[in-house]
């Protein structure tokens, strides 16, 4: 393999015809680069989509209360109904399959906001009362203080925990929010949290102006009763969601006198279900993807075997002379689908790198521009893929030799003499 005659033969072959050979090794080099490029862009899709759920727990489903479509039990239909903080005891006590169950109210109801006052400055933001579970559901990143414990809702302790768009318009650019107060509605809190979203894009945009105070103040500050705007509920490691949701909304059907089949009354949205839809439909294109490029590589292969094949029948009086002089079969194979590999795996070479730097490249370009990433995000390959495309090169190099190889022994040495 390391015989210096043989490897300035293999040069020899190769440049003796420069354009042949460009245009073969081209037909490789193309194959992976599109490779290498259609999977990076794939990628970069799937990161998009993907950060867009930050580290929120995929297995969760929302559960909140609608108008009831069907007359029951003496109830009209249009019923409007609220959920109760002893719904939250009833779902823990009959569905063991919860992991996590974090009632959530609005200050002003579904996508009310409400005015805020700091000094001069004042916005408009969303204010949600919450349990400190609920930061194990959607977790956020702290930047200052802490989030909301178990005292905050025992004590119903008038504080919030405010995101980074909040601390923007209502303090000066380098003050420590933590331990300020905030007026919200006429009641003054107290900032004991500053955090930022672990998405990107208008997902990341709509956390950074949330404010979460304790679920108990919420109730009770803003004459609540013990009304609860909706269920944020994850099910246990290895349980699907949806048999906690079926679950919730019979226990929630019977505690508000909802009739069985009254499908309306109770919205809910499974985030597993649609998270399993985006995973299978980056799987799909993962797919698609190695079959056309795996396809276009396989054609730039069939070409370099195609030209192995005019090359062998170009040398057939020189492998005569070879067998005359006693080489063996496997001395011409191994020639010819060395020359065969050498070919395909520099000019697959030199394709994965310009795409493997493309995408570096793209990359690079996202973040310095700061555009909007949220549907396109680090496109990348991954190091054991590229591995894997020099391998299967490699092979494909080996296969495309093999062919004209096997051909080229098939012929007698003394009709190979006779070769014109």
């Amino acid at each position: 393999m390391f015989d210096l005659d043989r490897w300035q033969e293999i040069y020899h072959v190769l440049s003796k015809n420069k354009l042949r050979t460009f245009l073969t090794a081209f037909g490789v080099f193309w194959g992976i680069f599109m490779l290498v490029i259609m999977m990076g862009s794939g990628d970069g899709l799937k990161n998009g989509v993907s950060q867009n759920f930050g580290d929120m727990a995929t297995n969760s489903v929302f559960i909140w209360a609608q108008q009831t479509s069907v007359p029951y039990k003496g109830f009209t239909r249009g019923r409007r109904f609220d959920y109760e903080n002893a719904d939250v005891r009833a779902l823990s006590d009959a569905i063991p399959e919860i992991k996590f169950l974090a009632p959530r109210t609005n200050v002003g109801g579904f996508n009310g906001a409400s005015s805020i006052i700091r000094g001069l400055k004042s916005g408009s933001f969303q204010i949600f009362g919450d349990y400190p579970v609920f930061d194990s559901i959607d977790p956020v990143n702290l930047l200052r203080g802490r989030f909301l414990n178990e005292l905050d809702i025992k004590e119903k302790r008038k504080i919030v925990v405010i995101g980074d768009r909040v601390r923007e318009l209502l303090f000066e650019k380098n003050e420590n929010p933590i331990n300020q107060y905030i007026q919200i509605n006429g009641v003054y809190f107290k900032v004991v949290g500053l955090f930022k979203s672990k998405r990107t894009g208008e997902a990341a945009s709509f956390d950074n102006q949330r404010i979460h105070m304790p679920f108990t103040t919420c109730q009770k500050t803003y004459n609540m009763g013990d009304a609860i705007g909706f269920f944020n509920i994850t099910s246990k490691d290895g349980i699907p969601v949806a048999i906690v949701e079926s679950k919730a909304i019979n226990v929630l059907k019977k505690r508000h006198a909802i009739a069985p089949k009254d499908d309306a009354a109770i919205g809910h949205f499974n985030l597993e279900v649609e998270y399993k839809k985006m995973v299978g439909l980056f799987f799909g294109i993962k797919v698609l993807v190695w079959i056309v490029g795996i396809g276009t590589l396989f054609a730039g292969v069939i070409g370099v075997s195609n030209i192995m094949l005019v090359v062998v029948r170009e040398r057939t009086r020189e492998i005569g002379i070879q067998r005359a002089l006693g080489a063996t079969p496997w001395v011409i194979i191994s020639q010819i689908m060395t020359e065969a590999v050498v070919l395909t795996t520099f000019s697959g070479y030199f394709g994965l790198t310009l795409g493997v730097g493309l995408l570096e490249l793209i990359n690079y370009l996202l973040e310095k521009s700061g555009a909007n990433t949220e549907m396109f995000l680090h496109p990348g390959i991954n190091f054991n893929v590229a591995v894997t495309a020099l391998c299967i090169l490699v092979l494909a190099g080996a296969f495309a030799g093999l062919v004209p190889a096997r051909k080229a022994v098939s012929v007698k040495p003394i009709d190979a003499l006779r070769y014109e």
